[in-house]
């Protein structure tokens, strides 16, 4: 992780992330809400039976394709932050992928998300499990 800015001499990168996060989830949340409309709307509402599962396949479709284009979806966007994997660099597909299972494993069990949140609060670079895990982290964007 040396190739990441330095939580003592830059702390301007890590300011505010954890809540900028919350921010950027609650966006990519309502985003992915209205598109899962367009499934139901196009299966004369027979999609509601299915709804989780749409859900769940266009989150993850979402996810990994904004963030291996630009390192961060249309919500982290918003809030100026972007994901870097340990060094340095942006995230390619295959990070995406495994980023995004990581979450979805998180999101899936209670208890795991819990420790992920708490990590983020406390962690110098305001990791959580996932990020741990793949040695990525999430930055304020460079100006």
């Amino acid at each position: 992780m040396t190739h990441l800015p330095n939580p003592d001499t830059q702390p301007e990168f890590y300011q505010s992330v954890t809540s900028k996060r919350f921010v950027a989830w609650l966006f990519d949340i309502a985003l992915i809400s209205l598109l899962c409309i367009v499934p139901v709307f196009l299966t004369f509402g027979a999609g509601l039976f299915f709804l989780p599962l749409i859900y769940a396949v266009i989150s993850f479709v979402y996810r990994v394709i904004t963030i291996s284009n630009g390192s961060a979806t249309l919500g982290m966007r918003f809030m100026g932050i972007e994901l870097r994997d340990a060094f340095g660099e942006r995230m390619d597909m295959g990070k995406a992928l495994a980023h995004t299972a990581g979450y979805f494993v998180s999101m899936t069990f209670f208890v795991v998300q819990i420790i992920s949140v708490i990590m983020m609060l406390t962690s110098a670079r305001c990791q959580g499990l996932t990020d741990a895990f793949l040695g990525t982290v999430m930055i304020n964007q460079r100006a």
